[in-house]
């Protein structure tokens, strides 16, 4: 039924999915091994009608659907348009669907395509943020530069799409720690998502000799302590201008956390403190993952 491996948000784990392109047309993040091993392809729009009557025989019901793989935006926008029709016709009772976007797909939509997109429900999208800092950027060779990555998510806030972001701690290891965490709490409060999760850098084997690589043997990974005060750096710079839903309960992180920020910025500060200064509140390495 789906071309492996598949990959999801963890809150889209209760919703139905839609492979509706296979890999990444990225395919270059540094740190990232999820689509190594497939080609991008954009599935032929047959291919897709008949990927969800299949799906539908099974879960007729469904309210709620992510669009797979790396980046569905991608699609030409009048194929992503039929792909919502065939889903609101599918599903009676379709509230919303969503996809992730790199920002570089977000920038070659125009407003009035993120309209039309967004009047058929696609309106909620996961950006792949990862860092605010231009050399932290060039580094995992993200393709984007930290102008263009507001320039991006002002798109989708100008349409009403939401953006749920990610922000990777321990992408610039010790050296540039404090110019990723001051550029990144920048960024985001130029250009607020709606959802803020951080994660916690995991290199994979596939994805480690080209990530180090890019460092020239200079990349010192952080260890626990390092992340703990690279989130409270940046949760002591962060100051949106709307309410942006923050979590780092992701696998990967060493301590959960959750809050709206800035309502709860000095709770989960004091948290962030507690854990460093008590070990023992930190989850266990086995615990861990992607």
């Amino acid at each position: 039924m789906y071309d492996m491996p598949l990959y999801r948000p963890p809150s889209e784990g209760d919703n139905l999915i839609v492979q509706a392109t296979l890999g990444c047309s990225h395919n270059h993040c540094s740190f990232c091994a999820m689509y190594k091993s497939k080609a991008y392809v954009a599935r032929p729009l047959d291919d897709v009608c008949a990927h969800i009557d299949e799906l539908a025989r099974m879960w007729p019901d469904a309210r709620r659907v992510f669009l797979a793989d790396g980046d569905a935006l991608a699609l030409p926008t009048a194929q992503l348009e039929a792909i919502a029709d065939k889903l609101a016709a599918t599903f009676p009772g379709l509230q919303r669907i969503s996809a992730y976007a790199t920002p570089g797909n977000l920038l070659r939509k125009g407003i009035d395509e993120l309209e039309r997109l967004k009047a058929k429900r696609l309106s909620l999208l996961y950006v792949g943020m990862e860092s605010g800092s231009a050399e932290v950027l060039r580094r995992i060779a993200k393709g984007v530069s930290p102008e263009r990555m507001v320039e991006a998510l002002d798109k989708a806030r100008a349409v009403g799409m939401k953006v749920s972001a990610t922000v990777i701690l321990g992408l610039g290891g010790r050296a540039l720690a404090a110019e990723h965490i001051a550029a990144t709490a920048e960024l985001v409060n130029r250009a607020p998502p709606n959802y803020l999760s951080t994660l916690q850098l995991t290199l994979v084997e596939q994805a480690a000799a080209d990530f180090l690589g890019r460092w020239e043997g200079q990349f010192k990974p952080q260890t626990d302590d390092g992340i703990l005060r690279e989130q409270l750096h940046l949760l002591e710079a962060l100051a949106p201008p709307s309410a942006v839903i923050f979590r780092s309960n992701h696998a990967s992180n060493c301590l959960a956390l959750a809050g709206t920020l800035p309502k709860d910025n000095a709770r989960l500060q004091a948290e962030v403190t507690a854990a460093l200064e008590d070990g023992g509140r930190l989850r266990p390495d086995w615990l861990r993952g992607l």
